[in-house]
């Protein structure tokens, strides 16, 4: 089977066999080591720092790395030993491209990751969704380029490949024509989630609300994003969608929002107490932030009024709690020292009878 990797002129040398077998044992015996030496090393300086980065990035490399050394270990012995030139050549278009593509994949991750976690360590929250969402699209617009250029590079070692890539030079108008059609939803993805970065309409952990569904941005892709909804159900958004439709953001800057509760009442109901004691009420409520609250007759009709609290809070979360306590609350006070004010819609039955008596 080693013939095959032979030039016609040349026969199976049995001792230089041996002699390129030992060479090739003593060179990835001397890699191993030398990479076990180097990476104690850094494990070393690593235990010295105080971020956990270092211990990241190194185990990310460990493999990388080793891989790496050995084939520089076994190019060495190739240029060392004539049998090994031609067989090392053959296999180098598809390892060395490889390995270069697998460093600099993992070299990117690392990187990402490193910016992620300082991105947690930042004091404002909409800069660090922010530095994410930024993070995570030019990361993986960078891990699809490498993939893209790695394979690319690996099958050009294909003589067969590289043979056909020739011949289509000679109708290179035609051929970027048919990659360009094929290729339209991938490169208007690309294209999307690049916009998504540079601009950012949105955000990772920003809360949205789409096609009537509102929800927490969890990922955003290249080609689509995932809105987590509040039963933990994941919906899938095609990114371009994001981009020509309208959406409603509710913490672009921030989550400081404000909200109303609505209470439709008999027109009779007195505003003045109700507006006293919510605002006694909301004054209690650790959630409130104090930048707004106040009661207006909002609508009046002649069977009802409408009632609206308006109020502040700090998070989306704690506006939502807010909202639920004074509806509450007020409704259960309404019911104790106001309950005439309460609609009822109830069938007197005692007195229509009276009444058909009477007419009788």
């Amino acid at each position: 089977m080693f013939e095959h990797f032979l030039p016609e002129n040349m026969t199976v040398d049995w001792v230089g066999l041996g002699e390129v077998a030992v060479l090739l044992a003593i060179g990835i015996a001397v890699a191993l080591l030398l990479h076990r030496l180097i990476f104690a090393g850094l494990h070393r300086l690593a235990a010295m720092s105080e971020t956990p980065l270092d211990d990241m990035v190194f185990a990310r490399l460990y493999q990388p790395i080793r891989w790496s050394m050995i084939a520089i270990a076994l190019a060495s012995v190739a240029q060392a030993h004539p049998l090994l030139t031609h067989p090392w050549s053959v296999v180098s278009s598809f390892v060395v491209p490889a390995l270069v593509g697998w460093i600099a994949y993992v070299l990117v991750k690392v990187f990402a990751h490193a910016l992620e976690y300082r991105a947690e360590l930042s004091d404002d929250p909409v800069a660090a969704r922010s530095r994410r969402t930024r993070i995570a699209i030019l990361s993986r617009t960078a891990t699809f380029a490498i993939v893209f250029i790695t394979v690319g590079l690996m099958l050009m070692g294909i003589p067969g490949v590289r043979d056909i890539g020739t011949t289509l030079l000679a109708s290179a108008g035609l051929a970027a024509l048919a990659v360009g059609a094929a290729a339209q939803p991938a490169l208007k993805s690309l294209i999307a989630g690049l916009q998504m970065a540079i601009t950012e309409p949105l955000r990772i952990g920003d809360l949205v609300v789409i096609d009537g569904y509102t929800g927490r941005v969890e990922q955003i892709r290249m080609s689509f994003i995932v809105v987590r909804i509040w039963d933990e159900r994941a919906v899938i958004v095609p990114t371009s969608r994001f981009l020509e439709n309208t959406f409603e953001n509710w913490s672009r800057s921030n989550e400081m929002l404000s909200g109303a509760v609505f209470l439709h009442l008999d027109p009779a109901t007195e505003v003045e107490p109700m507006r006293a004691e919510f605002l006694r009420f909301i004054a209690t409520q650790p959630g409130w932030d104090q930048r707004a609250a106040k009661l207006l007759m909002t609508d009046a009709r002649p069977e009802s009024i409408e009632i609206r609290m308006a109020m502040s809070a700090a998070t989306i979360g704690e506006l939502f709690d807010l909202r639920c306590a004074v509806r509450e609350h007020m409704l259960d006070w309404l019911r104790r020292e106001m309950p005439d004010a309460l609609i009822r819609h109830r069938l007197e039955v005692e007195a229509a009878n009276a009444r058909a008596s009477d007419a009788g």
